[in-house]
This record gives C-alpha cells, structure tokens and sequence, in this order.
C-alpha cells in the first residue's frame, strides 16, 4: 500500500499541475497553492485538487513545482508553516539549491531534491496532463542529510505518477541535465534566432534627415518579403533568412526555441557551469567545421558527421527505451 495519502502542491504550472493530476489519477488527495489565482482556479477545473486550506495539518509530502531561483524560499516558508512531513522540489537543476537551501536554514533531512524528466514546450496548468511522466525518469539527488525514510516516500510519489525514479548524486544530476536537456535547448534557440526579425541584416537604422524610408529604397512596414514576376507571376522570395524553404528539419530542431524564455534564463543561471562547459566543447568542434569548410579540408568534416551518426544512434536507442516503458505504464 502506498504510503502517501495527501499531498500539497505550490506551483500551479505545467510541471505541478501534472504531478497533481497523476496523483489524483493514483487516487491520492491533492491540495493545491500558487501566488497567482488565476492558475490555481484553473488547475482547480481541471479536477487537479482543491485549493490549500489553513489548519489542515502536515501532509505526507509537499511539492515544491516553482521556478529554481525560488526552490529555497519557498521550501523554508512551508517548513516554517509545518505544511508536510516530507518535501521534494522538481527544478531541473540541483547542486546550487542544494547549496541555497542549506544556506537558507531548512531541514534537510526531510527534503528530497527531485526531478521528473519530462516536460512540454508549452508552460501553464492548461498544458498539464496527468500521464506526463508515465515511462519517464524521475530523478533524485540523495544528500549526506537526508533520511532514508523521506527518500523512500518520494520514490513512492514518483511511482505513483507512473515515472521510473532514477538516483543521482547533484553534481552528476546537473552535468546530465546539461547534456541532454539544458545545452539542447539553447542550440535550438541559437539556431531559431537567426530567424528573428533583422536577424540576417542587423538592427535597422533610420533613414538619413528623418524620413520614412520610402523614398531611399529602405523596407517600410507595409512591404511583403516577395515581389511577383511581371511576366510569369511567381512570387520570388526577398527573405534573406529563406524561411519559404523551411521544412521538416528545422522545424524539429528549433522546436523547444519556443518554451517560456524567463523561465529558462532561471533554469540557465542555476545550471551555469556544466552548460558552459559544454557549449565550448561544442564550439570548439563548430569552430573546426568552419575552418575545414573554408580550407575545402573534408576530414574534420567526415569525423564530426561520423561521431553524430554513431551519437544518434545511441540517442534512438535511448529514446525507444523510453517509448517501451510509457506504452507498458499505460
């Protein structure tokens, strides 16, 4: 039997919303809080619990489902309030708020640092689903401090969301986060931003003595990025970027360039380190591409697309595995 009856939820996001509405599924009674009211309500709709009430007494576990830069804060004002007797966080970076919570005076030998490993390019309760972490990994971070008994409750959580708990140190845990997570999606933002408005040509300029631009040839609001041929009438394509052309290949590889920027600038500046580290070994081998490409050198070429050949496929491997342990969870 499972040991967890009741829990609380702050944070009324995608994450927190859907560990809710897992644990509702599991049959598990979830009470929910979050600042903005409006989220609260919604998730509320959506059946993923009701909303906090004072008094209630400690329960069995509180999730903490806030962004990083907030993880400690919140974790010693519901400490301070007796909200559980066991708690966990789900930020997808684990060594600094380690660091903050010990700083910040908690109990750390009831907090679990976690992380389900899964997630949307789309944020908000609305985005929630209650199989999101049916198959996949929910990592947690052990520390010296922490009991074995609180440990042992939020694996039980976990589980009951339909996830496999995976343990990991928290400097292991931010070093993988990086690599497969983190460092992923600012390439797929690089990569989205020469897209961007005035990205291919630089900040636009005024036109010189303050006009409009009409009359020096200068791009105005009400131009189109086509023109259309006098004699055929096809429409020849003025889009520096070559957007027309786009297909399936960019449009995999930027697809995570949309998630909430905010919300990734925390996620970042927790995580600095192992993802900067990362990025320059990635420049490095970027940096021997263009060389080789300018010096018409193909070995250094051939070896970078012979190691993303041999990675891929370790990445398919991966992922089937994945996909294998979500269709048996459901």
């Amino acid at each position: 039997m499972s040991p967890i009856r009741r829990v609380v939820v702050i944070g009324c996001g995608l994450i927190g919303t859907s560990v809710a509405c897992a644990l509702r599924r599991a049959g598990v009674r979830v009470e929910l809080a979050d600042h903005d009211p409006w989220a609260l309500a919604q998730a509320a709709r959506m059946g993923a619990g009701t909303a906090l009430r004072a008094g209630a007494g400690p329960a069995d576990v509180v999730v903490i489902a806030t962004p990083p830069s907030s993880v400690a804060a919140v974790l010693r004002e519901a400490q301070d309030r007796g909200l559980g007797r066991v708690y966990t966080d789900v930020a997808s970076a684990k060594t600094r708020i380690l660091a903050e919570v010990e700083r910040g005076g908690c109990d750390l030998s009831c907090y679990v640092p976690g992380h389900p490993m899964a997630g949307r390019e789309v944020s908000g309760p609305g985005a929630a689903r209650a199989g999101l972490f049916e198959g996949r990994t929910w990592a947690l971070c052990p520390h010296p401090a922490l009991s074995p008994r609180a440990l042992r409750t939020v694996a039980a959580l976990a589980t009951a969301c339909g996830a496999e708990v995976r343990l990991l140190a928290p400097d292991v845990h931010d070093r993988a986060a990086a690599a497969v997570s983190h460092l992923p999606l600012v390439l797929s933002a690089a990569l989205a931003a020469r897209f961007a408005t005035g990205a291919q040509d630089g900040p636009a300029e005024p036109p010189p003595g303050g006009g409009t631009g009409a009359e020096t040839g200068a791009k105005t609001g009400t131009e189109t990025d086509y023109e259309v041929d006098a004699e055929t009438g096809w429409e020849a394509d003025r889009d520096a970027g070559g957007l027309s052309l786009a297909a399936g290949a960019l449009r995999d590889v930027t697809r995570v360039a949309g998630s909430p920027a905010g919300m990734w600038r925390d996620i970042l500046a927790h995580n600095a380190t192992p993802v900067a580290d990362l990025l320059d070994e990635l420049t490095r081998d970027l940096s021997r591409v263009a060389a080789a490409l300018r010096a018409a050198d193909d070995g250094p070429v051939a070896e970078v697309l012979a190691r993303g050949n041999e990675g891929h496929a370790r990445i398919v491997r991966a992922l089937s595995r994945t996909r294998e342990a979500e269709r048996a969870a459901s």
